[in-house]
């Protein structure tokens, strides 16, 4: 009787492992924006930015910005936002490991190519996830030679407005 409790117990304890190990194996590839900025905010040659939902408060309030000559209203955007991400890399051997994780961000299914830009060594994407009339997450990855950007908005995003956004920003850059 005691030697098949003892077997009991060692197979509880494999089913208990083998569950605890799926699931940190589930976690691992349920990285978000801002899991990607805390890992790469503090390496060496990069310029990181998190602005919070409380600044976003406070910056809605701000009436019409003028950005480089363009009139541009952002309170709407501005005020659905719950979290801004932005890293900036010049470590080449960052810049691997956060394109990697980015690949891997926008690669769980959740997100669509929203658009792709290329020109000789630099490749932009930009990509979303949409809810009905609402962008809820926007990430950007921008890679040059030897440079890596990550931007990531959090949010409930009215989907023409990001829209109106980022379409006057492609056309001001063209």
């Amino acid at each position: 009787f005691g030697l098949s409790i003892n077997i009991y117990i060692m197979t509880m304890k494999k089913i208990i492992l083998a569950a605890v190990l799926m699931l940190s194996c589930v976690g691992a590839f349920a990285q978000s924006g801002k899991d990607i900025y805390k890992k790469y905010s503090k390496e060496r040659e990069v310029s990181a930015v998190y602005i919070s939902p409380a600044m976003f408060n406070l910056m809605g309030r701000v009436p019409d910005m003028d950005i480089e000559g363009e009139d541009v209203n952002l309170s709407p955007v501005i005020k659905s936002l719950s979290g801004l991400y932005i890293i900036d890399s010049e470590n080449v051997r960052v810049n691997a490991r956060l394109s990697e994780d980015v690949k891997k961000l926008v690669a769980s299914g959740k997100f669509e190519l929203l658009m792709e830009a290329k020109e000789e060594d630099e490749v932009m994407q930009i990509y979303i996830i949409s809810e009905g009339d609402y962008v809820t997450s926007f990430v950007m990855l921008a890679l040059e030679d030897d440079e890596c950007s990550f931007i990531c908005m959090d949010g409930k995003m009215l989907k023409e407005e990001m829209m109106s956004l980022i379409g006057g920003a492609i056309s001001d850059n063209m």
